[in-house]
């Protein structure tokens, strides 16, 4: 349905998440703490934003802060299942554009993303490089409207550096993912808690004693398999990377490729950021019941279609979770069709680290905006300066704070006598 410009499904869904946003901004003291002194109609006051990022209330808030500032502002997900149609109306109401509907064909969002470029915006906030890869592609006509973008995905860091390892990258864009106040939190105890929610609710199994299979050790991998350890399961980590796998290990977990682990694991979690890293021969080797989700920063990790394909039948075990037969009767039970489980299983990451995740949205895209001349096309760090800023504010919500070095220190740090 189209309201006020933009196209979402239902406006009467307005005030369920109304009630959802409002529930992020109490839980969002850095996001808040930010407001005076960066997020103001100074710095940002008339800017055209666009924003793709999963769909959902945290988004929600981070583009409600925006606009309270003066910008611009409109939005949509990454994808049909990762939109909440109760929050793009809540933003509607608000007086934001959105540009998204749950469930529609990939061909109908693609439209909506569309959409967001045609409103010419001078920023975006991205998400798998999904603007910056149309801008340098079918919508390079818009390319010179753009002053940049901040980045906020592993995956989409790395296509964004292939660009510029190939000299095709025309925009400054700063890899927020590599932030510290990101990459440290959201990457590893944001996905190790919202996977793991989604996991347990979607099943309503016990996780303690099962074999689970964690299939990369980046930050991710990382937090997935901790937080499989904290719930006693026995965690085995698939890794391509010696030196991670070699961490692995110290880390406590056993260390195979896939197809020695892939007969005994339970659930099987992705991390990786590459297609069918788990494909069908690995499923092929699997026990009857043995579970697959996907937490890693492409759809197409779990080969699904590869599974369609040699499964004789499937059907809906649960909400969230396909039954697929195989040819000899065992099942493998694929979490939210292969998509993000916890986006679309749950509601994210929990909202105190996405405060976090998008205060450095926020503030490297309002570093971009203001410094895209000095910066140039190119990938550029988020400054250590504003890093640091967000994790004293955490703190200071937090009752908490951190010393500081004596002159006496600081010279002795500097010096090399």
């Amino acid at each position: 349905m189209i309201s006020n410009e933009s196209i979402i499904k239902d406006p009467s869904l307005a005030p369920s998440g109304e009630r959802k946003i409002q529930w992020v901004d109490q839980h969002s003291p850095v996001l808040n703490a930010l407001r005076e002194k960066y997020l103001n109609k100074e710095s940002i006051g008339g800017l055209k934003i666009g924003i793709i990022v999963p769909l959902e209330a945290k988004t929600g808030f981070l583009a409600t802060v925006l606009a309270d500032a003066g910008a611009e502002v409109v939005v949509t997900g990454t994808g049909p299942a990762y939109v909440q149609d109760d929050v793009a109306a809540a933003l509607v109401a608000r007086g934001l554009r959105v540009y998204a509907i749950s469930g529609v064909s990939d061909d109908e969002f693609r439209k909506y993303l569309e959409k967001v470029l045609e409103f010419q915006p001078d920023v975006l906030i991205d998400d798998r490089a999904e603007f910056v890869r149309m801008l340098h592609t079918d919508y390079q006509h818009l390319l010179s409207k753009v002053r940049g973008a901040s980045e906020q995905t592993t995956s989409g860091v790395t296509r964004l550096l292939a660009m510029q390892e190939q000299g095709v990258l025309k925009l400054p864009v700063i890899a927020a993912n590599n932030a510290m106040c990101k990459h440290f939190f959201d990457n590893r105890y944001g996905t190790g808690q919202s996977v793991w929610t989604a996991i347990m609710s979607a099943t309503n199994l016990f996780i303690a004693g099962r074999e689970v299979v964690i299939i990369g050790y980046g930050w991710c991998g990382k937090g997935l398999a901790r937080r499989a350890k904290g719930l006693g399961a026995r965690v085995t980590v698939v890794e391509v990377d010696p030196v991670k796998g070699l961490e692995a290990w110290a880390d406590g977990f056993e260390v195979h490729p896939l197809e020695k682990c892939a007969s005994y694991g339970d659930i099987f979690v992705t991390s990786t950021g590459s297609p069918h890293a788990i494909d069908t021969q690995h499923i092929e080797q699997m026990k009857d019941g043995a579970i697959l989700a996907n937490a890693g920063g492409l759809d197409d990790e779990i080969n699904v279609k590869g599974l369609e394909a040699i499964a004789k039948e499937k059907r809906e075990a649960r909400r969230y979770i396909t039954e697929y037969v195989l040819p000899d009767g065992r099942r493998i039970h694929l979490l939210a069709e292969g998509f993000l489980v916890n986006l679309v299983a749950g509601d994210g990451h929990p909202v105190e680290i996405i405060d976090m995740t998008f205060a450095v949205q926020a503030l490297g895209m309002r570093h971009v905006a203001l410094h895209y001349d000095q910066l140039g096309p190119g990938v550029h760090d988020f400054p250590k300066e504003l890093d640091e800023e967000i994790a004293r504010l955490k703190l200071k919500s937090l009752g908490m704070g951190v010393g500081s070095l004596t002159k006496e220190q600081i010279n002795y740090l500097h010096s090399w006598r």
